[in-house]
């Protein structure tokens, strides 16, 4: 506990509080595009896939924060301060945000800790994606009543949110955080 603690430095806490941010006015603006395409996708009957397909961007906080600090809890905290500054600037979906950036921040530390923190790369990526998707949709399915749904659905549902998080959440974060270094802006 005493090493985990002893590598927040005051650039690291920066950092994290940057991406929560930044990755906060990502979640605000993402808000309204969810209605747009719940909107688009109602009349088809597939209003549920919005939230599948645009998954990835609301998890992202996490992953990234992981992949650019490298210090276990750092994405528990940026998905935190993303989802506090979404329910700020006022967010759909309101203080029950704060709940959902909980669920991802930890989902997104399980799948970095299977690799004991020590991969920063591919496998992480992959792991947090899985962890994050699964975690994540257990909770959609409850919240949104998804139970009701067919097997079919439920199936399609999570492939596409699997999707979703790994290409944005995942492979986004990873490309972001590699340019950031290519750019000399992080220590390795």
């Amino acid at each position: 506990m005493k090493h985990w603690v002893s590598e927040w430095h005051l650039k690291n806490i920066i950092l994290v509080t940057l991406i929560g941010i930044i990755t906060g006015l990502i979640f605000w603006i993402m808000d309204p595009i969810y209605t747009a395409v719940t909107a688009v996708l109602t009349p088809l009957g597939l209003a549920p896939f919005a939230g599948s397909i645009l998954l990835g961007f609301w998890t992202m906080a996490g992953p990234l924060a992981l992949l650019v600090v490298r210090i276990p809890g750092s994405g528990l905290l940026a998905e935190l301060l993303g989802s506090v500054v979404e329910m700020l600037l006022g967010g759909i979906w309101g203080a029950s945000t704060l709940i959902s950036g909980l669920i991802q921040g930890v989902s997104s530390e399980l799948g970095f800790a299977v690799t004991g923190y020590k991969n920063y790369g591919w496998l992480s990526v992959t792991l947090t994606s899985i962890t994050t998707t699964v975690i994540t949709f257990g909770y959609q399915l409850i919240r949104q009543d998804y139970a009701g749904f067919s097997v079919g659905l439920i199936v399609a549902l999570f492939l596409v949110g699997l999707v979703s998080v790994f290409l944005f959440s995942g492979v986004l974060s990873l490309l972001i955080a590699r340019m950031l270094e290519r750019a000399h802006l992080l220590e390795k």
